[in-house]
């Protein structure tokens, strides 16, 4: 039997541009490269892609012996005026230019299979407003939200904002991921601070209440049949699950799996992670976080396309305790990416 061609595209012009490369060197190794022949795509900081040029690089994610890469519609990847053979791709980017629908169009148009979500699901997913608003037409608790266009930005008062949701509150960018820019406000100094520093990373800003819960996460795998694995909890050691307490303090945060709590109640969690794929046309995989408060209320809080895939990230560890091991899961992810081009594949693109 033949060896599927699959690439790794990691890197980004993305502030989890580093949190990608530790997710891309996890991910090789958990491959098994007696049944993949595996090219790693680098997208440097500054927009360039690099092909690398040998197993050595690949194994170290060195950039130094690449050769570039171009994207061609419909020819998918050429390097040296030769087109890269990929069956599939995994798109190992974190946060914008990756896991915002801009990647996952230019894969479209490239014609190239990729893991995970689609255009559309991944640019409603990685904008907090939008997945709001979706998941409560289906009913499905959110926390209560201010969200702010720049434009705004002058107009919009503590007094305000307090009297709406209370304190403490946190303000964050809406288009960022891995709680990048993210601030938890008590008083009027640190909220004009915070507003500064979540529209220094991004164009549209939400300021949230603050929810009295445990987080929890779960994790999604499939297309049409649903693997939705046992909920995992985040201790954070800090003041909240910062930047900093996920990916620079290994003390940071605890990681409880599986989550103490009762049936019924697991249950209950993980049928609103369910909903939640489903309402935001979710495909592959998602990691659904939400807050379960002391009286039981499952409040969704993110929803992330392209969860972090370190050998400690929740995604991964998550389905590994619920039966499905690392390198498993990523057969899988590769298995749905062809199901899916192949459903694609099937429809009609004229009408004679």
């Amino acid at each position: 039997m033949s060896k599927i061609n699959v690439g790794i595209i990691y890197g980004g012009k993305s502030t989890e541009h580093e949190v990608s490369i530790r997710s891309a060197k996890s991910v090789f190794e958990a491959l098994n490269k007696e049944k993949y022949n595996v090219r790693l795509i680098h997208i440097t900081k500054q927009g360039e892609w690099l092909l690398a040029a040998d197993n050595d690089s690949v194994k170290t994610l060195d950039s130094t012996n690449s050769t570039k890469l171009t994207v061609a519609p419909s020819q998918g990847l050429v390097a040296d005026s030769s087109p890269v053979q990929l069956d599939s791709v995994l798109p190992i980017l974190h946060g914008t230019a990756g896991e915002d629908g801009t990647i996952q169009g230019l894969l479209e148009l490239a014609d190239i299979p990729y893991a995970g979500c689609g255009v559309r699901s991944s640019a409603v997913c990685m904008d907090k407003d939008m997945t709001k608003r979706l998941l409560e037409l289906k009913s499905i608790k959110v926390a209560p939200s201010i969200v702010l266009n720049y434009y705004e930005k002058d107009g919009q008062t503590f007094e305000h904002a307090e009297d709406k949701l209370g304190l403490p509150m946190f303000i964050k960018p809406v288009n960022q991921g891995s709680s990048v820019g993210v601030s938890k406000v008590s008083d009027e100094k640190t909220f004009y601070e915070a507003l500064d520093a979540a529209f220094s990373f991004d164009t549209k800003v939400m300021i949230e209440t603050g929810i009295d819960g445990r987080e929890i996460e779960v994790s999604v795998l499939g297309n049409e049949e649903l693997h939705v694995s046992m909920p995992g909890e985040i201790v954070s050691q800090t003041d909240f699950y910062s930047y900093s307490s996920k990916y620079l303090d290994e003390n940071g945060a605890l990681l409880n799996i599986p989550a103490e709590m009762d049936r019924d109640t697991m249950e209950k969690i993980q049928q609103t992670a369910r909903e939640t794929f489903r309402a935001l046309d979710c495909e592959g995989m998602a990691r659904v976080d939400v807050f379960l408060t002391p009286d039981g209320e499952v409040i969704v809080n993110e929803v992330n396309t392209l969860p972090g895939f370190t050998s400690i990230s929740m995604y991964p560890k998550l389905l590994e305790a619920s039966g499905v091991p690392y390198s498993e899961t990523l057969d899988r992810l590769i298995e749905l990416s062809l199901e899916r081009y192949e459903r694609s594949e099937r429809l009609k693109t004229d009408i004679s």
